[in-house]
């Protein structure tokens, strides 16, 4: 069973614009079935720089999917099955900050979770587990984006909280002000239930935010045109694609777990007495945890 303390493979979620990494060698797109349904695509397998590296698209190849609509247990349990064990999820978001003008890269280390219509555990009746997501995202793999930005030079902001809408519409202005007044920093539509399935899956996951554009409050907002937006996406992209090389190897000597708990989130979070647990739930549970399902 992939663990912690297996040699660490990492994981991107991403656009399509992110896959297209220099160095990616040795690549290979594999089905990775899960039993909670389709992921969103294949699975990229590759090598960085001798790192084992497995990419997904968040919405499939040519984007066909939208947030309300991913399978995002199935998306995490592929990637586990897949030996992942660090995530670096790679979002566009607007921007509730004037400061964090668009083509600013935040690293996120908080979420306010605004969804309604996503399942958001692994777990349920028949087997019950409550898991910690107090700091939802590895500081650890913070530390290493942080250094990797600065290197590149990409205009980067180290924490900020992440506000995730339902979607597919944006905001009205009377709910971007609100929160404004929360003192969010950037908002967006993937990222939850994603960093709590990874918790639970035990997998060191952290967040680059992408600013694109200001959300609707912004006074410029309607002078924005298409062309901008899109200019500025494509400059990301390519930020992305560099700092994805850049970090990717900074990730392969990690001795032993990870010291921030990602790797044990599980360890005394799973409340059903064992007698009373359903087996069928039990055994699609077999990649996310069967670490502590199958102690004897």
């Amino acid at each position: 069973m992939v663990d912690g303390h297996s040699k660490p493979v990492v994981g991107i979620i991403g656009g399509s614009g992110v896959y297209d990494i220099p160095g990616l060698a040795e690549t290979e797109w594999r089905t990775v079935a899960s039993p909670f349904g389709e992921p969103s695509d294949q699975l990229l397998f590759g090598t960085l720089n001798g790192q084992r590296l497995v990419f997904l698209p968040r919405h499939g190849r040519g984007h066909r999917i939208p947030p309300s609509e991913l399978n995002f247990r199935a998306n995490i349990d592929a990637m586990k099955r897949a030996g992942v064990t660090e995530i670096i999820s790679v979002s566009a978001v607007g921007s509730l900050k004037e400061e964090l003008d668009p083509g600013t890269f935040v690293i996120v280390d908080q979420f306010v979770d605004r969804t309604f219509s996503r399942v958001k555990s692994f777990f349920g009746t028949g087997l019950v587990a409550h898991v910690s997501v107090a700091h939802p995202v590895c500081a650890r793999l913070g530390d290493a984006l942080e250094t990797a930005m600065t290197e590149l030079g990409i205009r980067t902001r180290r924490g900020g909280t992440y506000l995730v809408m339902e979607g597919p519409q944006f905001s009205t202005l009377g709910e971007s002000n609100l929160y404004r007044s929360w003192n969010c920093d950037v908002i967006g539509m993937t990222n939850m239930p994603e960093a709590k399935l990874a918790r639970e899956a035990e997998i060191c996951y952290a967040t680059v935010a992408m600013v694109t554009d200001y959300d609707c409050w912004h006074p410029d907002h309607d002078h924005v045109s298409v062309e901008t937006v899109v200019k500025v996406l494509l400059a990301n992209a390519e930020s992305a694609r560099s700092l994805v090389s850049r970090v990717v190897p900074r990730l392969r000597d990690r001795d032993g777990p990870c010291p921030h708990g990602c790797h044990s989130a599980l360890e005394h979070a799973i409340i059903t007495h064992p007698e009373h647990r359903d087996p069928d739930m039990a055994k699609r549970l077999d990649a996310i945890a069967g670490r502590v399902l199958n102690r004897g």
